[in-house]
């Protein structure tokens, strides 16, 4: 699985979560961060300067996201009570959305969005929304992984 993906917050209300978030995404290779409804200043927790790696955007609204959403990419929410995230296969062109930290995303958004995933979690389902991300991002790298090494044992056996 080649393709591309990007990352983004909507309404974010921990600004220091986006700088987090940015680095993970410079780290698991995301093509973009973005945020919805809030301003981003740059952050202690980019510590690898991943402003000049990557590009965050910021739209001001959900519909202006929506204008300028990539085309064919899988609009992917991350919220509680979607399909859970070991069972997701990752799509090759995605765009994941994580919602606010303390409301999440709202049902107009959720209903938008092309599918759900959720995290799974011994004691509570909340997540930081920078850990989550990060998750998610970790989650896509490894199942890529995980495929590439398959398709390349299978095809070597003849």
């Amino acid at each position: 699985m080649s393709g591309y993906y990007e990352i983004g917050i909507y309404h974010t209300k921990a600004e220091v979560n986006v700088g987090t978030l940015w680095r993970s995404a410079f780290q698991l290779g995301a093509s973009g961060v973005f945020t919805i409804g809030c301003r981003y200043k740059r952050q202690a927790s980019d510590t690898v300067n991943a402003m000049y790696q990557i590009p965050l955007r910021h739209y001001e609204t959900f519909d202006e996201f929506k204008a300028n959403r990539p085309i064919g990419a899988t609009l992917v929410g991350i919220e509680m009570g979607g399909k859970p995230l070991s069972d997701f296969p990752h799509p090759k062109t995605a765009i994941y959305l994580l919602g606010a930290e303390d409301d999440g995303l709202p049902q107009e958004i959720l209903d938008y969005c092309n599918c759900v995933v959720s995290l799974e979690a011994i004691n509570t389902l909340s997540y930081n929304v920078a850990v989550a991300g990060s998750l998610v991002m970790y989650s896509r790298v490894y199942f890529q992984r995980s495929n590439n090494g398959l398709q390349r044992t299978q095809s070597t056996r003849r």
